[in-house]
């Protein structure tokens, strides 16, 4: 079930035991499934438990619990799945650093991912006490992450089917939005058209909300029915093989008010703005700052947000969100073969009136390409 050819998962690892090299690491310890998924194929929601690849041996080696034994030798290139076993007085974090002697890493310097929501505070703890005296423990977090952020041609081709299935999700939507449609009616036929194109669960809920609840940024429970006017702000991504297309729309049923058509002017123009700073050698900051300036002389200072977007990949829950993000002093220097997810957010309160709009980016030689097939157009129903 490895999704990626054995060539492309031997130059991962090469990657890897280059970058630890470089930083004068004898190993890692991998808590996050996206690293795991990158460098393995393992695919899993089981790191809500504890659970740890350590990399640093001759082999990979996983310690993990009895449910994800089989799902590790079936989704995976692991052939050392070590488990701890369930009980009350079960201590994983001594397992590991048993393990880590094992392996002969005792006494050396070892990455561990931090940031992370594969290991918890109080997991961290434990391991931070069992693991004195037996190893260094450096802060990595960030390792992965930037082997992550340039794309493989393999990876580039889930990409753009995850587009393909988010543009199909935007054409399910379409069809729905009208007066007395149910928000849920138009979550079930999006989320309905990634899977039956072959995608996946996404790494977190679709954001949608319509009247009030446009002006949210997050999934909230509950579902209402569009009004004769009305707002409605929907953010999905199509996935593939845990890799992310985002998108962002906000739609109208009944007629546009003024207000809401110099807002999609406003965020359309600010989209396009981001897109033209989305190029090889800029830093991250700079589309930011196209964003900024653009709606801020459309005077919409006080309604945007203080970042506009990030990139993307394969992701776990509760986050389709990789760590780089577009906002003030974003350092990371774009090149080939990233890609981005740009969104442009007015929220005012003062009025109640929402727009949005966002879409999927990769990275060329020259500049960038947007991946949705769909125009900028104001969607009303």
């Amino acid at each position: 079930m490895i999704h990626f050819s054995a060539a492309e998962m031997a130059a991962r690892r090469t990657r890897l035991e280059n970058e630890l090299e470089k930083r004068g690491l004898d190993g890692i310890l991998c808590f996050a499934q996206e690293s795991m998924y990158w460098l393995t194929g393992y695919d899993t929601f089981g790191f809500c438990f504890f659970q740890c690849l350590v990399v640093g041996g001759a082999e990979p080696v996983l310690l993990t619990r009895s449910a994800d034994n089989l799902q590790a030798r079936i989704t995976s290139n692991i052939s050392d799945i070590r488990i701890w076993v369930d009980d009350d007085r079960a201590e994983p974090a001594q397992e590991l650093a048993a393990l880590v002697r094992e392996l002969g890493l005792a006494g050396k310097r070892l990455g561990i991912e931090l940031d992370t929501h594969g290991l918890t505070a109080k997991n961290y703890i434990r391991l931070r006490e069992a693991m004195q005296g037996v190893a260094e423990l450096v802060d990595a977090s960030d390792l992965f992450s930037r082997l992550r952020l340039i794309k493989s041609a393999e990876e580039l081709d889930y990409v753009k089917r995850a587009a393909e299935l988010a543009d199909d999700a935007l054409d399910a939507a379409k069809e729905l939005i009208r007066p007395e449609c149910d928000e849920g009616d138009l979550l079930a036929a999006m989320q309905g058209a990634v899977f039956r194109g072959g995608g996946d669960y996404p790494g977190n809920e679709y954001i949608i909300g319509s009247g009030e609840n446009a002006l949210l940024v997050r999934y909230a429970a509950g579902t209402r029915k569009l009004s004769r006017r009305d707002q409605l702000t929907l953010e999905w991504a199509g996935t593939y093989r845990h890799y992310h297309a985002a998108m962002m729309r906000t739609a109208i049923t009944g007629e546009p008010s003024p207000l809401h058509v110099r807002m999609h002017k406003a965020v359309t123009e600010a989209l396009l703005a981001s897109e033209e700073a989305l190029r090889p050698g800029n830093r991250m900051q700079a589309v930011f700052d196209a964003h900024a300036n653009s709606l801020d002389a459309a005077g919409f200072n006080s309604a945007r947000l203080n970042a506009c977007g990030y990139s993307l990949g394969a992701r776990f829950t509760p986050t389709w969100m990789e760590h780089e993000m577009f906002r003030k002093g974003a350092a990371t220097v774009m090149h080939p073969g990233m890609v981005m997810f740009i969104h442009i957010i007015l929220v005012d309160g003062g009025t109640g009136m929402a727009m949005t709009t966002g879409r999927t980016s990769v990275l060329t030689e020259t500049g960038s390409e947007n991946l949705s097939r769909h125009d900028l157009a104001m969607i009303c129903g």
